[in-house]
């Protein structure tokens, strides 16, 4: 062998042990925080079982059948065999595409996975089937996100404590908790009161809202309450032993207790401090674009985070409980769903009918106030019906009494101590204030209020006469809070002022195109349009939104091509600024409508809601008694079409009645009106028929006739 040659042998393995050396340091340094990995959890040999084989059905009809098993069941029932959902590893799968879709913005097919992340998933489930997942194990994961660079070189103690110290949760925590939430949610979803409105399926802002103007008019005093303290500290105990009511699995439970007890590791904030640096810029220091990885998603659009800032206060907030992320709103609804129930005996408790009250007379379920119309309640007498409400978003609630202040007082106190006793938290009168209807309750930045009209009510008799019939009552309202619009705008500082906000140009748009510009702020308008959708004044609303962005809009392009007002940049791209704005020093540009005909440039979209026929007016469409959302009703309808003693009762009416098609039933409904009608009034005036009788045989035959 010649020298040359054996200097790079020398060479190439000094390479190989310092590779190694770092590698085992590293090992080290996350076996001192963690311990090793046991033997039986191990990642499997390339050369083992393919872990394709695992893949045999399909993770939608593994969830459609959780769903369908908890809703088929009896509201009081308990599971105990939800571990054989958790074996299944197609939901694993689906579980690692959704966490990869939250961190890097696209979707991996199932045919797209590698062999290696399989395995990988393979052993993560085995881990929690076993008993032997640890929640927050940063050093050590079992799989990594897809972003992360496979680590093979030595890293810092700094950067290594860093990591561990990061809010930032595992990624095979993510995953966990998706599987977790998969099994959970189908159970407590059957058994959730319909007066909760906040982190469920189906349900949102708008049906609260909608809820509200169907159900809560006619009553006089509301309390309003504050319990988004039991989303940053509540007892574990407490939340285990709601979850113990429903779920009787041991591993499951464990599971869940172990991401309660572990403290999630955060480092202190900047805001936190008193003195808080300011540091100067340096001249001529501008700040660097950031240049995205390959598989980093990209950040949102200016338009919804502009949307962002618009969240009300009750949406703003959401759970963190230890390691349990995207698990902690199902259980922090589930510890409110002891309210709800203790709230739903309340209202049946205090439930007292009048008969000279004009609502809720005989029953708590009376509509007779005209159910398509539930927002007016007429005047009624000097006696009220007692009644009482209740609905919740999150960790605020509403309360609607239709009785004297005093029993809104009792109530409180009653609330108070239930908080104190159930949820270990101590409210005084601030968190829960009692308010009269006259002066208006402000709630997801909606104002509920109501104010007394006079309507003619126009109906018809049992003779088929129309009668008109002149009323006086109250007439509950949902507005939009014009305060706090332009208190939003002002935090995203496209206006200046209180009382007359003055907008401002929208700075960091100054470098896009006028087309880009437009598009963007036309997406902000259709989702404030469709945010403000069951507002009373919804039109003023979206159109002060409008102006807003607008006006905003017409002061950047004026910065920007140099024509120093407003009213230039109106007079030459109209007033919804959908024709081009060209700068003026570059005369040798060529047409606008040149280069959109080549494709080089994008056409422009005018800025929406320019008038105010434009914008869409308030949808009353009113909310039904027992309304529950479609998933809901698709459920049930499809438990009821399994049953098969359905099938024996439609055949035995079949059988007995014979089978007819629905348009045959309604041809000889209207054939039997047009002929027997006037037959009907031949005999019965052929028999002498008097008083009442007569008369509403005359105004049938008149009808039919007609």
């Amino acid at each position: 062998m010649s020298f040359r040659t054996t200097i790079k042998h020398l060479h190439r393995n000094r390479r190989t042990f310092v590779e190694s050396f770092s590698l085992a340091r590293f090992n080290s340094s996350a076996s001192a925080v963690h311990p090793p990995r046991p033997p039986s959890i191990s990642l499997p040999h390339p050369n083992d079982q393919d872990s394709y084989t695992h893949l045999k059905e399909d993770p939608i009809d593994i969830c459609s059948s959780i769903w369908v098993k908890a809703f088929a069941s009896l509201p009081n029932s308990s599971f105990s065999d939800l571990s054989s959902f958790l074996s299944k590893f197609d939901l694993w799968v689906l579980a690692y595409q959704r966490s990869c879709a939250d961190l890097t913005g696209s979707f991996p097919p199932r045919n797209a996975i590698h062999s290696h992340v399989l395995r990988d998933l393979l052993s993560l489930r085995n881990a929690v089937i076993n008993g032997k997942f640890s929640w927050n194990r940063k050093a050590n994961q079992l799989i990594r996100c897809p972003n992360d660079k496979s680590r093979i070189h030595l890293i810092s103690k700094r950067k290594l404590q860093a990591m561990l110290e990061s809010d930032e949760p595992c990624f095979q925590d993510r995953i966990v908790q998706e599987v977790l939430l998969y099994v959970l949610e189908p159970v407590f979803e059957a058994r959730f009161s319909s007066k909760s409105h906040a982190f469920r399926p189906g349900r949102n802002a708008h049906s609260f809202i909608r809820a509200v103007r169907s159900n809560f008019a006619g009553y006089l005093w509301f309390l309003k309450a504050d319990l988004s303290e039991v989303f940053s500290r509540v007892d574990e105990n407490m939340v285990m032993g709601c979850l113990e009511k429903a779920v009787k699995d041991k591993k499951v439970l464990r599971l869940v207790k172990s991401a309660l007890q572990s403290p999630r590791q955060t480092r202190p904030r900047v805001e936190d401090n008193e003195v808080v640096k300011k540091t100067k810029k340096r001249k001529g220091s501008t700040k660097k674009k950031k240049i995205l990885n390959e598989n980093e998603p990209k950040p949102d659009p200016y338009w919804l985070r502009t949307f962002f800032h618009f969240a009300p206060e009750e949406a703003a907030k959401v759970p963190s409980y230890g390691h349990c992320g995207i698990l902690s709103p199902l259980l922090a609804n589930v510890c409110l769903h002891e309210l709800d129930l203790v709230m739903e005996d309340k209202i049946v408790e205090y439930f007292r009918p009048s008969k000279l009250d004009s609502i809720w007379r005989d029953s708590i379920n009376d509509g007779c106030h005209n159910p398509a119309w539930p927002e007016f309640v007429p005047a009624s007498g000097k006696e009220k019906t007692r009644k009482m409400d209740y609905i919740r978003y999150g960790g605020h609630f509403l309360v609607g009494i239709r009785g004297p202040r005093e029993d809104a007082v009792r109530i409180r106190k009653e609330i108070i101590e239930l908080c104190e006793s159930k949820f270990g938290i101590r409210l005084d009168n601030s968190k829960i204030e009692i308010e009269h209807i006259s002066r208006g309750i402000l709630f997801l930045d909606h104002i509920i209020c109501r104010r007394i009209i006079h309507p003619t009510l126009r109906y018809t008799s049992s003779g088929g006469t129309i009668v008109s019939q002149k009323c006086v009552g109250t007439l509950l309202s949902v507005t939009a809070s014009l305060q706090q619009c332009i208190r939003k705008f002002r935090q995203v500082e496209l206006v200046k002022g209180d009382r007359d906000p003055e907008p401002l140009p929208c700075n960091p748009m100054l470098y896009s195109s006028q087309a880009h510009t437009n598009s963007q702020m036309n997406k902000f308008l259709e989702t404030m349009a469709d945010w403000y959708r069951y507002a009373d004044n919804r039109k003023k609303i979206v159109g002060f939104c409008a102006y807003v962005i607008r006006s905003s809009l017409a002061k950047l392009y004026a910065a920007r091509y140099r024509l120093k007002s407003r009213a230039k940049v109106y007079r030459i791209a109209l007033r919804n600024l959908s024709r081009p704005l060209i700068e003026s020093s570059n005369n040798a540009a060529p047409e606008y409508s040149d280069l959109l005909r080549m494709g080089l440039v994008d056409a422009i979209e005018g800025v929406q809601f320019s008038r105010m026929s434009m914008i869409p007016s308030c949808d009353y469409t009113p909310l039904p008694r027992n309304w529950v959302p479609d998933h809901e009703n698709i459920l049930r309808e499809y438990i009821k079409l399994q049953d098969p003693g359905l099938y024996s009762e439609l055949y035995s009416i079949v059988k007995r009645q014979g089978l007819s098609l629905p348009q045959d039933e309604i041809s000889e409904i209207v054939w039997g009106y047009k002929i027997l009608g006037v037959c009907h009034f031949k005999i019965n005036v052929g028999n002498g028929m008097e008083g009442e009788e007569k008369m509403e045989s005359k105004h049938d035959f008149k009808f039919s006739t007609e």
